[in-house]
């Protein structure tokens, strides 16, 4: 089943916060729940969908629903870490397709700043949940080693450069010294990448993603509630999900899970890459974006470092212009899965509500899309393509 024009996103809100240690995880999803809905011009009881991943407190959907005292009949929770929300966007399209819910309502928060939590510089321990587990967990694997690891392999492979990674910083600091709440908004330039301390061979410090709290929600309806609605129509055309693990033992660095999210996703939208004005990448490290610019079809393997230099991503300057918020390289990385964010700012980019120094101009297509869980191991991949009605 086609979700293509099935279903609108009518309703996007970014919370403000960087930092909230006065608030809970629950009391900052459903400030995000208010903010998106009032965007929308719709009210709590219009909710009949509630989409939520592991970032939910409790057991996920059902306390939030309890909390935000929401009357539904369709939830889901399934997560696939930092693309769980592009994921989410497709799985709603596909529930109110499906007749389902009319009003779905998604909704993302964390506060890993004020917890200090070391998001990818602390050794994870061993899962027993995860089958190979038992295998790795003596190795101490750090998110940064684990990304950092498939730098290294791609440098080797393809010979990009650390200088290459730092244009995908550099083009992400443009952005965000626009963006008021952005926490960092200092442009930097190649050479201050590179002289940043060095995290995880060849990953240094500004390669990596920032750590905030905050967190952001999502409306979507079905096509006959969106045309009653007071905002700019954006349709969901295509959406695709992939997972990629070990593969039996036959482990490829060189590409990721976006390889089959994203054609899957072009191809049910009727578009290919070339026709995108506006890419959201999931910018956990550096890495992730140059990794799923190839594997998207935005270049060739082995290009990526190449396609990113000489400003190439940055708006009005470059031919892709990408997380013109400032992305989480910049701006805001609220949970271990804010993909929710790549997806609010292509809507306002669709919209033409982003700011105006950083605004795609005539921007009628766009994608989201995003790589949760480890690069370098196992990970889920979710792409989402965005069209201007």
């Amino acid at each position: 089943m086609s979700i293509n024009g099935k279903a609108y996103i009518a309703g996007a809100y970014e919370h403000p916060t960087r930092k909230a240690p006065d608030k809970s995880v629950a009391q900052l999803h459903a400030e995000c729940a208010v903010g998106a809905l009032a965007d929308a011009g719709l009210r709590k009881d219009d909710v009949d969908g509630y989409f939520c991943a592991g970032d939910a407190p409790g057991m996920g959907p059902l306390s939030m629903v309890d909390y935000m005292n929401l009357r539904v009949k369709h939830v889901d929770s399934t997560d696939i870490g930092g693309s769980s929300y592009i994921m989410a966007v497709g799985h709603a399209a596909e529930a109110i397709a499906a007749g389902k819910c009319s009003v779905a309502l998604i909704t993302l928060s964390g506060r890993p700043r004020s917890e200090g939590v070391q998001t990818g510089t602390a050794a994870r321990p061993g899962n027993p949940q995860i089958a190979d587990s038992p295998w790795e967990s003596h190795f101490a694997p750090v998110t940064t080693n684990v990304y950092g690891m498939v730098a290294k392999r791609h440098m080797h492979q393809f010979g990009t450069t650390s200088e290459q990674l730092a244009w995908i910083k550099v083009a992400a600091s443009h952005h965000a010294q626009w963006n008021e709440h952005a926490m960092l908004r200092n442009v930097v330039t190649v050479q201050e990448v590179l002289d940043s301390p060095m995290v995880s061979d060849p990953l240094h410090r500004l390669d990596c993603c920032i750590i905030s709290d905050g967190g952001g929600a999502l409306v979507v309806v079905k096509p006959e509630i969106a045309r009653q609605l007071k905002r700019p129509l954006v349709k969901i055309m295509g959406a695709a999900e992939a997972p990629k693990g070990q593969m039996g033992g036959d482990v490829d660095l060189s590409y990721c899970g976006a390889a089959w999210s994203g054609p899957a996703a072009f191809a049910e939208a009727g578009v290919k890459p070339a026709d995108m004005k506006y890419a959201s990448i999931y910018d956990s490290f550096t890495i992730t974006v140059l990794m799923q610019l190839e594997d998207l079809g935005f270049c060739a393997k082995g290009e990526g470092g190449r396609f990113v230099m000489d400003g190439n991503l940055i708006s009005g300057v470059g031919k892709l212009p990408f997380n013109t918020d400032g992305g989480g390289l910049c701006n805001n990385h609220p949970a271990n899965r804010g993909g929710i964010t790549k997806v609010i700012e292509a809507v306002r980019q669709l919209r033409g509500e982003a700011h105006p120094k950083v605004q795609v101009p005539n921007c009628d297509l766009a994608v989201a899309t995003g790589i949760g869980g480890l690069l370098g191991s196992r990970h889920g991949a979710a792409t989402v393509v965005l069209g201007r009605e």
